[in-house]
């Protein structure tokens, strides 16, 4: 390594000095004062500097420049020491040499300074280019440099935009003491993260950031604010620390980490540095647009309807994408909002709708009706026991759909109602649908299941559906009890009944092993319309405990409210769901936790909680009899019981399962200190947040996919590879409710496991009255292209804002591009 001599001019720095007063200068080089935010710097002159294109060459080098307005930092030579050693090992083609400088001079000598592939800045706070020297960086840039600053580069050229931009973000006041942290690293694929832990624990100065450069740049890796002490101003969840753009012709790297000596030390710092190096001096790509929100599209492709008609969406319920990219969509049941509805039982067309199916057709942009199914489901707003959320729930099609045309829909047909117990069937059926003319042929049914849900009470029918890679089909049925008789908690009040079937004891259907709702099912359709029971489900429906006859074989999973988006990521068999809680706003120091709604990650059959614990195994509180108000004891999570008189299921339930993300209008994963019998203390005071990135209020789960980038797709419009394995949650609201790409820990993930990293989507998938507020389901369809379901504006109707969404990136392919690489160039 050839390090230069340390001088350079210092007047500019003087002159800055005598301009602005010791003070202001103090200020600016600490972080962007308001003094510096203020001051307007001029810009810097057009150059005649001719830099090769790209600048570098096959014989890679990389120049330090660590040039200081202050007294230079004890960081600068253990990272000269650093960046040199990582220059000189590892595999050869991943090899530099490196040169380093103070002197500024470099930025406008064109012969030297375009013989390197890249410059890192190890520099100081303050001014440390003249306008000609930063014109010199700039044009380096533009010819296609690379540029990695590490720390305290942050500070350097306070009063420059576009060196703000280069960076990516300007800290706001100083770093904090050195302190350990944990650091979320989101990105698994770019070079500078990918061999890093999920959760890298590390000490370092940690900076706050003036403005939050999420979004504009691409964050490859977080530090979590409450695994530290940071100063005044934090950030929050969403607390960037390292980061990468394609910036003005060239790539910029930047991590606020590397503030102490020992810092370049750690194997995996320099791995970090390492994999950023290799990017910036084109040695590897990488994809640094993944996360910009700006190379993202949201377009709606339906119209609204026609007055008095549906021709383009019901209300909308659920999509499924087609192998040959249609989008089939289907509408609950909810009438024209013009429309009466009927709600007396003494009525024969009590709740009678239609339950839409729709086909979008991406080649024609064009929207074809294909079925109108005859459902309960239509007797609009109200009480829980005036309105009802059955109807046309879920959609699935066959894996071979285009050979065969078969569709399987959830749904409760209107000609099974009685209208004298209240009680409906539920089914699942399989209809045929001809591929040519976009038609489902009703007359086709062929029902493979069907069970009874009882009508009196609503809400919270489920309905999603799943397949695994070996053609098992899951199903979600939902628990449609109403917790308003329990003031929003447990739903385990055993009195209410209409002629003798309980409809607010949440025991009689999801805590029951012999009750089909509140479930999650999985079967093997046969090609003749039956199905078989897989191996593997929690039940076989042959146990002989306690009597025998107590159990259903379809069980896959129990103890879930309201699963009305299921996902199943076929590359490893993962269920992924969300449901619904109850009602409570607020925890209860008698009656146990307040609302969760809930999202699992489910890697075998299991109990998951309701109506006894939720969240990690928060348990609720038993009622007595015959005065349901009165509290018993707490339920055990571990060895739960179902002693309600309307069980007919066994009393002794498998163990309880922690649940992956639970928030409330609290906050995400609340948790609180336990007694010695593990009983949270339900005090709101005493709470802890586990996930700091989410909450509720008004909250409503719309479980999302998990995506899988397909190298072989041709398609520009495909999400890119960094998106890979991360999972979508989000909330049919859209203030502080999640909507979110997660990233779990194959470790503990189905174990209890929390999310190691999430990461907002409300910029891409846009939120509010004119982009999609109501999520109400979301998909990727074979091109790798997002389509999204928008409820709209009211309840139990469609109207102009229910819509289908297509979600579109724009970004391009990773940089730089492939015949710019430095040693694939000179071959």
């Amino acid at each position: 390594m050839q390090r230069a001599p340390h001088h350079r001019s210092r007047s500019r720095r003087s002159r800055l000095a005598a301009a602005l007063g010791v003070g202001a200068l103090t200020a600016s080089l600490i972080g962007v004062s308001d003094v510096a935010s203020a001051r307007t710097y001029p810009e810097p002159p057009e150059t005649t500097l001719s830099l090769p294109s790209p600048p570098g060459s096959a014989k890679v080098k990389v120049l330090v420049f660590h040039a200081s307005a202050t007294e230079e930092s004890p960081t600068v030579d253990a990272g000269i020491a650093a960046i040199e050693s990582i220059g000189l090992t590892g595999p050869t083609a991943g090899r530099f040499n490196t040169e380093a400088t103070d002197d500024a001079s470099v930025f406008t000598n064109a012969t030297r300074l375009g013989k390197f592939n890249a410059v890192v800045f190890l520099t100081g706070g303050g001014d440390v280019l003249d306008p000609e020297q930063e014109a010199g960086l700039e044009s380096y840039l533009e010819a296609g440099g690379g540029f990695v600053g590490i720390h305290d580069a942050a500070r350097t050229e306070p009063y420059s935009d576009w060196f703000t931009g280069l960076i990516g973000a300007r800290p706001k006041g100083a770093a904090s003491a050195v302190q350990r942290a944990v650091v979320e690293v989101g990105d698994r694929q770019h070079p500078a993260t990918k061999s890093l832990p999920l959760q890298w624990k590390r000490p370092d100065k940690w900076f706050n950031w003036s403005v939050n450069p999420s979004g504009t740049v691409h964050t490859v890796a977080r530090v979590k604010e409450n695994s530290y002490t940071p100063p005044a101003g934090a950030n929050g969840w969403d607390h960037p620390v390292s980061w990468c753009r394609d910036y003005d012709g060239g790539r910029s790297f930047y991590t606020g980490m590397g503030g102490t000596v020992d810092s370049f030390a750690e194997t995996d710092f320099r791995d970090h540095l390492r994999g950023a190096l290799a990017w910036t001096t084109r040695l590897s790509r990488a994809d640094c647009k993944a996360t910009i929100d700006a190379n993202y599209t949201a377009e709606r492709v339906t119209q609204p309807n026609q007055p008095g008609q549906n021709d383009q969406i019901g209300e909308p319920h659920g999509l499924v994408t087609a192998p040959d990219g249609r989008i089939l969509y289907i509408g609950r049941g909810g009438a024209d909002s013009s429309k009466p509805v009927v709600t007396d039982w003494n009525n024969p067309d009590i709740g009678k709708g239609l339950g839409e199916v729709h086909v979008y057709d991406p080649k024609t942009k064009k929207v074809t009706l294909a079925a109108a199914l005859t459902i309960f489901g239509n007797k609009g707003g109200g009480d829980e026991l005036t309105k009802v959320e059955e109807g046309l729930l879920g959609i699935e099609l066959d894996p071979d759909f285009m050979t065969n045309g078969w569709v399987y829909l959830h749904y409760t047909p209107h000609s099974q109602i009685n209208r004298e117990t209240h009680m409906a069937e539920r089914r699942v059926s399989r209809f045929t649908f001809d591929l040519a003319a976009n038609k489902l042929d009703l007359a086709s049914e062929k029902v493979l299941l069907k069970w009874p849900v009882q009508i009196h009470s609503c809400c919270h029918a489920g309905g999603g559906m799943a397949w695994d890679s070996k053609q098992n089909l899951y199903i979600a049925t939902g628990d449609n009890n109403s917790s308003g008789f329990s003031s929003g908690y447990s739903g385990n009040n055993p009195q209410p009944n209409f002629k003798g079937v309980s409809f607010a004891d949440a025991r009689r259907t999801a805590g029951n092993t012999n009750n089909l709702n509140g479930k999650i099912l999985r079967i093997h359709p046969e090609d003749d319309g039956t199905y078989t029971l897989p191996a593997g489900n929690l039940f076989t429906g042959q146990e002989p405990d306690e009597g025998g006859g107590k159990t259903r074989g379809e069980i896959y999973v129990m103890g879930v409210r309201n699963p009305a988006r299921i996902f199943i990521d076929k590359s490893t068999d993962i269920l992924y769901a969300g449901w619904v809680g109850p009602d409570a706003g607020a925890p209860s120091t008698t009656w146990g936790p307040a609302k969760y709604d809930t999202f699992a990650a489910i890697t075998k059959p299991g109990n998951h909680g309701w109506p006894y614990c939720m969240g990690n195994k928060q348990p609720y509180r038993d009622r007595n009899l015959p005065d349901p108000s009165q509290p018993l004891g707490w339920y055990n999570c571990d060895a739960p019981k179902n002693e309600s008189p309307n069980n007919d299921g066994l009393v002794n339930l498998p163990p309880i399962t922690s649940n992956t993300i639970w928030y409330s209008p609290q906050g995400g994963g609340v948790d609180y200190p336990r007694d010695a019998n593990g009983i949270p203390s339900y005090k709101t005071e005493e709470q802890k947040l586990l996930m700091p990135w989410l909450k509720g209020g008004g909250q409503a789960t719309m479980n999302g996919p998990v995506y899988r980038f397909d190298p072989a797709n041709t398609s520009a419009e495909k999400w890119p590879s960094y998106w890979d394995g991360k999972w979508f949650v989000g909330d049919f609201y859209d203030g502080d409710q999640p909507r979110h790409a997660v990233l779990t820990d194959p470790k503990t993930v189905g174990k209890g496991g929390i999310p190691v990293h999430a990461e907002t989507l409300k910029k891409i998938i846009p939120v509010g009255n004119t982009g999609i507020r109501n999520l109400m389901d979301w998909k990727f369809a074979p091109d790798g292209s997002l389509y999204v379901l928008d409820y709209g504006r009211g309840f139990f109707t469609s109207d102009p804002k229910s819509a289908l969404w297509r979600v579109t990136y724009k970004g391009g392919e990773p940089t730089p591009s492939a015949d710019k690489l430095a040693r694939k160039a000179a071959q």
